[in-house]
């Protein structure tokens, strides 16, 4: 009786075959001799030489000397041409891989080395430390609380050597803390580092999926955190409402960013909004756009509207829309005045020129009223009415020729002592030494007053008197 093959266990001989394959392959390539590895709760990137004889490949975990200790990391690829991982790229194109992705923002690092592969027992020390990450977080924020320090901690990070703690934290304003630094290593027992991050890296750290169903960029690939405006969700057409458009950060979300570039230069190819287009059906007017379909809904001048795609617009037969039927009804049934109205505005529209003349007759409109409010200041004061300074000057004058008139009182209740009548001698002396130098001063002031109303009697404007409303009565006052 022959014996048939049966087809699946012929795919599974192909699959222990392609299997049996590759090892031999990997058998006969060599370790590699640098590795780029990732390390720390922000996902750092190193490339590190290996000196071991273990062919690691992507995704292992390996023991690395960092500049902040030994701690646990993992293989992404290597850079050696000859190297254990199929998947290994060059040194060259790792550098412009990383040039594309930020340049020397890139959380690139290269003081380093791999030590070795990672053992159970790494793994199970790791393990422990991360236990006591809680612990430390706690004693973190009851030293910042009693403080009194406005800052958030958000996250401690403890590393396989022991030789320090990483706490995150988040803060508004740049803080003081050399004296909480203190006292947690007084707490802890290791030295601390304190790092302050923002919204972006917070989200780093303790975020895990987004709304898409994959892992948050910011934690899975996306190294250096750019800044989103508003404009790439307004051009994409995306809804503007923050809690659809935020991310786990409470910031607008990475991803708008990547087809920013492809929607702006989508965008140029559009024509504007309400200019004017010619279609195959005919001219009209654009209403919308959309960037993605590239198509413009365009309303006709038969008052349809039509999606047509960019490629088929041309420009327009006519310029301007003709005009209907209703229209020209409305224009005949205008009234009169209307009519006339609308005269006048096109006459005053196309004769610019005619408007000079009005700015110059308002010109001479007001130097005209100008002489008509002096004139009436001027028969006001030929009436007797006075103006508010020249009163002043009145009251200032009749307050000094009162200072002189007005006698020194003496006083009587004191006694008739020779002392009393020296100081009182005195006294007098000195009253009308002052009595001299104020009347001088009302001298010289009713001298230039004086010759101030001789110059008014000059000016044109006065009467023939040449009183001006000058020579009032003194009692009033």
């Amino acid at each position: 009786m022959p014996i048939h093959p049966l087809p699946q266990f012929e795919a599974d001989l192909a699959a222990h075959l392609k299997e049996q394959e590759d090892r031999e392959a990997y058998e006969k390539l060599n370790a590699p001799s640098s590795i780029v590895v990732r390390f720390g709760y922000l996902r750092m990137i190193g490339e590190f030489p290996y000196s071991g004889d273990v062919k690691p490949g992507c995704g292992s975990k390996l023991v690395v000397a960092t500049h902040r200790g030994t701690e646990i990391g993992e293989m992404l690829t290597s850079t050696c041409a000859n190297s254990g991982c199929g998947k290994s790229v060059t040194r060259k194109e790792m550098l412009k891989y990383i040039e594309n992705s930020g340049g020397r923002q890139y959380p690139f690092f290269d003081r380093g080395r791999v030590l070795r592969v990672a053992t159970a027992d790494d793994l199970n020390k790791q393990h422990q430390l991360e236990q006591r990450k809680n612990e430390f977080r706690m004693i973190a924020r009851g030293l910042v609380e009693k403080a009194g320090l406005e800052m958030k901690i958000i996250e401690a990070e403890p590393i396989l050597g022991n030789e320090r703690v990483m706490i995150y934290f988040g803060a508004e304003e740049r803080i003081d803390f050399r004296d909480l630094v203190q006292e947690l290593v007084r707490a802890i027992g290791t030295k601390v580092e304190l790092r302050q991050i923002g919204a972006r890296d917070e989200a780093r750290i303790t975020a895990d999926y987004e709304r898409c169903g994959q892992y948050c960029c910011c934690k899975s690939f996306l190294k250096v955190l750019k800044p989103v405006s508003m404009k790439s969700a307004k051009i994409q057409k995306a809804t503007l409402d923050p809690l659809k458009i935020s991310g786990r950060c409470g910031r607008l979300m990475c991803c708008l960013r990547y087809e920013d570039e492809t929607y702006e230069a989508l965008r140029k190819n559009l024509p504007h909004r309400k200019s004017r287009v010619g279609t195959p059906e005919g001219d009209g007017i654009v209403i919308s756009t959309q960037i993605l379909t590239q198509l413009a809904l365009v309303r006709l001048d038969s008052h349809t509207d039509v999606a047509i795609p960019v490629e088929e617009l041309t420009a327009p037969k006519s310029k301007m829309a003709p005009a209907s039927a209703s229209t020209s009804k409305r224009h005949s049934m205008q009234s009169p005045k209307n009519s006339e109205r609308a005269a006048d505005d096109e006459l005053g529209s196309k004769s610019s020129s005619k408007r000079a003349p009005h700015r110059k007759r308002s010109k001479v409109t007001n130097k005209r009223e100008g002489d008509r409010k002096q004139e009436s200041s001027h028969d006001s004061v030929r009436a007797g009415e006075r103006p508010k300074k020249k009163k002043k000057r009145r009251r200032r004058r009749q307050r000094g020729s009162t200072q002189e008139n007005t006698p020194i009182p003496h006083n009587n209740s004191s006694s008739n002592t020779p002392a009393n009548n020296r100081s009182a001698n005195h006294r007098s002396g000195d009253r009308s030494e002052k009595q001299n130098t104020d009347s001088r001063s009302s001298d010289g002031k009713a001298r230039s007053k004086k010759k101030r109303r001789r110059r008014r009697r000059r000016k044109p404007g006065g009467d023939g008197s040449g009183n001006n409303g000058a020579n009032g009565s003194p009692s009033e006052s």
